[in-house]
């Protein structure tokens, strides 16, 4: 079973059993076995991934996407069967290559920057569940919600998903989640 909390803005928290991912912290720092970061780090450290490319860790398969120059990194990352993208802020579109680098995605993390983007990206890449984050302003992050039919859904603390059977099968469920203190 994954379970999922935000720690604030674009920082995600998800537990897989024994394993503890945190994703896009401003500090690695905190208790997770594994950090992936926005930014390639000079002198990478163990237990952090910051650069594009293919990485297996016990189960939990993660692969690294840079952008533009290579000043920031998105993640497909896949646990138990179910597939999820961490999308950097801020939001950008992807071109074919990068949707092909992604895959079929279960979960989508989506920074809502810009709603006009974000709503390409809902389309192009179709989730199974949508975790639109606060990152730049609250009506941006109201628009956004609006543009994916979820500005009436409450947030949640946390989210658990058993199984990817679990998700919906047909249409998408649209989560937003409450920052812990």
């Amino acid at each position: 079973m994954l379970t999922f909390s935000s720690l604030g803005g674009q920082t995600i928290h998800c537990v897989n059993g024994g394993k503890t991912l945190t994703i896009f912290p401003d500090k690695a720092e905190g208790k997770a076995d594994l950090f992936l970061l926005k930014s390639p780090e000079e002198e990478p450290t163990e237990g952090n991934i910051s650069w594009p490319g293919e990485y297996d860790f016990g189960g939990v398969a993660v692969r690294g996407i840079g952008h533009g120059e290579g000043d920031k990194i998105s993640y497909a990352v896949e646990i138990e069967g179910i597939r999820m993208a961490f999308l950097a802020s801020p939001l950008q579109e992807l071109n074919d290559y990068e949707l092909e680098i992604f895959g079929d995605i279960d979960i989508l993390f989506l920074p809502a920057d810009d709603a006009k983007i974000a709503q390409k990206m809902i389309d192009q890449i179709d989730p199974r569940a949508l975790f639109p984050l606060m990152t730049k302003d609250k009506d941006t992050f109201e628009e956004v919600l609006k543009k994916c039919g979820a500005q009436d859904n409450g947030p949640e603390s946390e989210y658990k998903v058993k199984s990817r059977g679990s998700l919906p099968s047909e249409g998408r469920e649209v989560v937003i989640l409450k920052p812990k203190k």
